[in-house]
Order: C-alpha cells, then sequence, then structure tokens
C-alpha cells in the first residue's frame, strides 16, 4: 500500500526485569514510546503508516536483540543510532494483586540519554526529519536528556511544523525521572506549545501542576494544542479539539485487571493509528480504549499478537 504517513517516535527504551525479587525474573524491554511505536506499527502498516524509532543504543547484545526485535514489528530503525562502549537502562517493575505497579529504575548509564551528543551536533533525528510527517515525543522523553538535548528537540519540533508537519506529544510525568528539576513545569508548558496533538494523563498533569482534578483538566482543555485527548484511567476519555465542546468516549469494563503497565503507551498506539489513518475522534478514542482494555489483561506493556483486536480504519 502507498505510504500515507511517516511518524518517528524519539525516547527511551530499556531492559526490563519483571518477577519475584531476588527469585525468578524475566527479562524482556519496553519504554512508553516504544511501546505506543509497536502498537502503532502493528495496527498502521495496512493504512500506510510507516513507523519509526529514534533512540540510541550500544552495540551488546540486549541492544542487539532490542533492534532485531523493532524489525521484527515493521518498525524502521535507521535513526537506531548504536555506540560501542554504551548500554541500555535498567528497570524492574513490581504488580500488586490489583494489576498497579511500581518501577524501579537503573539508568543513569542508559544510551539513550546522550541521543543528541556528539555526532557532530547532526543527530539521526535531524538527518532524517525532513523526511517525517509526524514527530512523537513524552515527557519521559525529555527528562532523560540534558537540556541541551531537549533545545534540540524543540527545534527539530519547530523545523518539522514549519513546513507542514505534525508534533504529537504525551505527557507521560514521572517525578523521578526528573528528580526534582526546579524546570520541570517550563519544559512541559514548552512542550506542549510545540505540540499539535496531545495526549493527557489527568493524575500526571494533576501531579506536575500541583492542581486538584478539576483545575488539572481545565488546564489541559486550555492548552494551546489543536487536539487535547484526555485520558482517565477507567473513567470516559476526553477528547477536544480547538474550538469546540469536548468529546466523551466511555471506555470498556474489565472483570481482572492483571497489568496497568502500558495501558497509555497502548491507548495511544490506537488512538493514533486511527486517527493518522482518517478517523474521527471519537472513532479512535474507541479504538485507543479497547486496545488499553485488552493489554491490562496480559502481563507486560506489549501483549502477544494474537491477542490484538481487529481494527477496520478504511
Amino acid at each position: 500500500m502507498e505510504k500515507k504517513c511517516r511518524i518517528a517516535l524519539f525516547g527511551e527504551c530499556m531492559i526490563e526485569l519483571r518477577g519475584e525479587m531476588f527469585g525468578t525474573m524475566q527479562q524482556t524491554f519496553g519504554g512508553d514510546t516504544l511501546n505506543t511505536a509497536v502498537y502503532l506499527a502493528r495496527l498502521g502498516a495496512d493504512s500506510g503508516i510507516q513507523v519509526s524509532y529514534a533512540t540510541q543504543l550500544g552495540t551488546d547484545a540486549f541492544s542487539e536483540k532490542m533492534v532485531e526485535a523493532w524489525g521484527k514489528e515493521g518498525i524502521d530503525t535507521c535513526m537506531v543510532r548504536r555506540v560501542e562502549g554504551k548500554m541500555p537502562g535498567l528497570y524492574t517493575i513490581q504488580v500488586d494483586d490489583a494489576g498497579e505497579r511500581t518501577f524501579f529504575y537503573w539508568r543513569d548509564m542508559s544510551a539513550a540519554k546522550d541521543f543528541f551528543v556528539g555526532q557532530d551536533h547532526n543527530s539521526l533525528l535531524e538527518q532524517h526529519i525532513d523526511e517525517l510527517d509526524v514527530l512523537y515525543f513524552s515527557g519521559i522523553s525529555l527528562a532523560v536528556l540534558p537540556d541541551s538535548g531537549r533545545e534540540t528537540l524543540f527545534r527539530l519540533s519547530e523545523r518539522l511544523r514549519a513546513r507542514g508537519g505534525k508534533v504529537f506529544f504525551d505527557n507521560n510525568y514521572r517525578p523521578r525521572v526528573w528528580r526534582g528539576d526546579p524546570r520541570t513545569a517550563e519544559w512541559y508548558d514548552r512542550a506542549f506549545a510545540h505540540a499539535d496533538l496531545t495526549l493527557i494523563t489527568l493524575e500526571d498533569n494533576a501531579a506536575l501542576y500541583g492542581l486538584d482534578e478539576a483545575a488539572a483538566l481545565e488546564h489541559a482543555f486550555a492548552l494551546p494544542c489543536e487536539e487535547v485527548v484526555v485520558k482517565r484511567g477507567a473513567e470516559p476519555t476526553l477528547i477536544r479539539l480547538r474550538g469546540q465542546a469536548p468529546i466523551t468516549v466511555p471506555t470498556f469494563r474489565v472483570d481482572k485487571v492483571v497489568d496497568t503497565t502500558g495501558a497509555g503507551d497502548s491507548f495511544a498506539g490506537g488512538y493514533l493509528a486511527a486517527r493518522l489513518s482518517g478517523q474521527a475522534p471519537e472513532v479512535a478514542g474507541r479504538y485507543g480504549n479497547k486496545l488499553a482494555s485488552i493489554v491490562v489483561q496480559y502481563p507486560g506493556a506489549i501483549i502477544p499478537r494474537a491477542a490484538m483486536p481487529v481494527f477496520f480504519f478504511g
């Protein structure tokens, strides 16, 4: 099928350890933007959506397996920089009986944070930015970068938008990753100002700005973005297009939540696959909520292909 859209998602993918503390643990990998890239690639291929992932890894065996797995998912890896002596970061997940998770990170030596460092000031994303229709990044993408890398990401966003491209931003706010940076809210304000479409986890927005739920929702709807999608867990999703009344999209009931890891990331993959295929926001919201309702019934952020729902985008 003729390519309709090329989107690059920028961020960090880490080695994941899941299981019993000081017992048997399973190795896999994950990261918010990578999880979204996988679901978008799975759902968008038939609509001509080409998904690329931009990050930095090492030349070690773990990095090699990651890149190999991404290729099998149909993700283009031409913007994955490999650097001798670097390694992916590491995290562990502990999941309670309600499916809620707790993360522990070891990312000080993570290769991804140096993506914009060196390379003669011409990263792989900079080299390919003029080939893209959409750039996607998250609050975690920003958090792992030094200030200079954040500035570069904003400059690339401006360059893409200046020629008619779009920028999508997911607010994913993790205080541990920001480590008390006094400019955190300022960096988010700038990301929102550079975005055409923003995905907001409401509780993250409330925590970042120190607001109650009602004020956090008001803040989200007042953002300058053309399209704002507010995720509220099991509560209905709210979608605001600029100048229009919010749209309410119900979620799907789940009897047993196994693991909430990747719920928001998978929603993003389903929502964007539909929107980039020309579907209306309310239809995209249903697709996103349906996929997320399936993902939370499986352990881990990325479910088996056989468990994927079948969507027809037309």
